[in-house]
């Protein structure tokens, strides 16, 4: 090849765009069959009168002209055949309007019209518009088909919004996907009979069972990331009734940039069907208050205590420290942090927070301003025969740790506590509840801001019923469970720690926070799910057996009682509870002689003292058979009170 033909080539770019030349040769093939196909058709398909046929050709190279210039300008050549879509159309449309508009208006000025019928120009408009567009559609339909004919699991995708319609189009064209989508059910009736990709959209949901029998389906793709989990748990509960196994996209706050695609099906989750509304917080107040400051978290290897590392590590604090008694615990949460937030000033401290000497030491050496007090017993059946080391750790340890960081100045002390240190039955929620006096008792007389926390259970927390329950089943059964009426609180552990955090900075001290944990769950309804989200059905393939309840457990829970009031705050999940206010003389007398009982491990003296501080403490050694006409102190009855009153 010459030096000019290297030019010519380059200049036409034929090599590159082979593609493109052809599709504009093609499309300038059509120009003259449908201008001289209207013709043809304006005399209803008939011989065209010879004047006239041969005007029409003598008109032929304007019309050429006109319109592939106008194709040329429309970009028609920007897109690919084999994904044709509506875009394209668009762009057909305008060019082709264009293009014969031009056309009739050099036409007239050229002839008059004279031998042009005016319905020529619309035929050849249509005809044009079709000659273009289908054989565009005719291609991408011959290049997708093997697509919509290839093997995999027959899935029916609930949701025909735009995360069904982008999961379904995902599912076309992967051809790795493991499913074939075979239609679609949404509760919308605006949506039915519609078609989205081939795919019909049926409903209500209720008629999954007979449309997955109809469809020969295999499984149900639930694609509805904004539901809340009331909707979800509707829509399990009838692919379990109809034993049809089931995936789910994620929540929307987990997908990555909003985008759906097969790869992010996973199994239902526990916390799908017992989560909540994503939280929203005041971050700029949170920054505030912990951004640029040292931040003492205790018990940072645990549950709680970890996830609050995480979400304080994001928050850029000046120095993180971690105290924890567990070793392993310790180890873990620092390698992770290390990893994750390399530019993380972090130090993990091996410490008892009942070692007066180590706490003072290290309170006196990093100056917190900030801390998260998560250092707790609390395994109820395992400390009710164990009261001096409940009140060793979760007593004598708040009270130092409180003691200390007030004596070197630091600003805001946060004692996460729980629900059960409310109308406390056993030994475990007492000793919670004495924590909380003794830090409000230390509000009235330091400079430090007190505040303390209070919510129910926390989803996935070592020692929690969750994995318990997963262990049980994973080697086959049965799944205990203490009684057929039991309740609790949930709540996700990250939706936990960042309610803590937000109390921290409306907190001004002295105040006893309850996070709104929504409804009560039954125990056995939650055993129930997790062995259904296993694949295996309750009662057949995995039994569930109910023990009686333990030692100073309770049938259900409460978030406060009958002499707190409660109060609203600025945040619509965090409430104030106005409790019983515990005179310093009281305080410090319970103290000494609580130090006394456990220094002679004298457990019947502890008890004793507890009823003394805790008066609405009732140890329940037999377990009530029923909760019929118990008063169950809820936010939510607490609201229902407020309105009623």
């Amino acid at each position: 090849m010459d030096e000019h033909q290297k030019q010519a080539g380059s200049f036409f770019g034929w090599g590159r765009n082979r593609r493109r030349w052809l599709a504009f040769a093609h499309d300038l093939m059509m120009i003259p069959a449908a201008w001289l196909g209207a013709y043809w058709a304006r005399f209803n398909l008939e011989q065209v009168p010879s004047d006239i046929w041969q005007s029409a050709v003598a008109m032929l190279p304007v019309v050429l002209l006109l319109q592939g210039a106008a194709f040329w300008y429309f970009g028609l050549y920007r897109g690919i055949w084999r994904f044709a879509s509506i875009p394209d159309l668009v762009r057909i449309v305008k060019a082709v309007a264009t293009g014969v508009v031009v056309s009739a208006v050099v036409i007239f000025l050229w002839t008059r019209l004279e031998g042009v019928p005016r319905s020529v120009f619309v035929l050849d408009a249509v005809l044009l518009g079709l000659l273009l567009g289908g054989p565009r559609m005719l291609y991408r339909w011959l290049k997708d088909r093997h697509l919509y004919l290839r093997d995999g699991k027959r899935a029916l995708i609930v949701g025909a919004g735009q995360a069904g319609e982008m999961l379904a189009r995902d599912m076309l064209r992967n051809p790795e996907s493991p499913y074939q989508p075979v239609a679609f059910v949404d509760d919308e009736a605006g949506k039915r009979g519609m078609d989205m990709h081939g795919l019909r959209v049926y409903g209500p949901c209720e008629n999954i069972p007979d449309l997955a029998s109809e469809l020969e389906a295999d499984l149900v793709l639930i694609a509805l990331p904004s539901a809340n989990s009331r909707a979800l748990r509707r829509i399990v509960e009838i692919c379990e009734k109809a034993n049809l196994p089931f995936r789910a996209l994620p929540p929307m706050q987990d997908l990555v940039s909003g985008q759906v695609s097969v790869k992010q099906l996973r199994d239902v989750r526990i916390e799908d069907l017992l989560g909540r509304e994503k939280v929203t917080l005041d971050w700029d107040s949170i920054h505030r208050g912990l951004t640029g400051h040292t931040v003492m978290v205790t018990g940072g290897g645990g549950s709680i205590g970890s996830e609050l590392c995480r979400q304080v590590a994001r928050l850029g604090p000046s120095r993180l420290v971690i105290l924890d008694a567990s070793e392993y615990n310790l180890y873990r949460i620092d390698l992770e942090l290390r990893r994750d937030f390399p530019q993380l000033n972090l130090l993990a401290c091996l410490a008892d927070v009942s070692d007066a000497d180590e706490i003072e030491r290290l309170m006196r050496t990093h100056r917190p301003s900030v801390v998260f007090h998560a250092a707790a017993y609390k395994h109820v059946p395992l400390l009710e025969h164990q009261a001096r080391a409940a009140v060793a750790n979760n007593v004598f340890g708040t009270r130092i740790v409180a003691e200390k960081a007030s004596a070197h100045g630091c600003e805001i002390f946060v004692l996460i506590s729980t629900d059960k240190a409310v109308n406390p039955a056993n030994v475990m929620g007492t000793s919670k509840r004495i924590a909380e006096i003794c830090c409000q008792d230390l509000d009235t007389r330091s400079n430090t801001r007190f505040v303390t926390v209070r919510f129910g259970n926390v989803l996935g927390s070592a020692g929690s019923v969750v994995p318990l329950f997963q262990e049980q089943i994973a080697k086959g059964g049965p799944v205990t469970v203490t009684h057929p009426d039991i309740t609790r609180y949930f709540m996700t552990i990250p939706e936990a720690c960042q309610l803590i955090l937000q109390a921290s900075v409306i907190g001004e001290g002295g105040e006893i926070f309850v996070l709104d944990m929504g409804d009560p769950v039954k125990i056995a309804y939650l055993a129930e799910q997790l062995i259904r989200l296993s694949g295996r059905k309750p009662g057949e393939d995995i039994e569930i057996v109910y023990t009686g309840l333990r030692p100073g457990e309770k049938l259900y829970e409460e978030l406060f009682h009958d002499a707190e009031h409660l109060a609203e705050t600025r945040h619509p999940k965090i409430h104030l509870a106005r409790s019983r206010e515990v005179t310093p003389e009281a305080v410090e007398r319970a103290m000494n002689e609580l130090h006394s009982a456990v220094d002679t491990a004298n457990e019947t003296a502890i008890l004793s003292i507890f009823s003394q501080l805790v008066p609405e403490y009732c140890r329940n050694t037999e377990a009530p058979v029923s909760s019929k006409g118990a008063t169950v102190h809820s936010l939510s009855n607490a609201r229902n009170a407020k309105r009623d009153s």
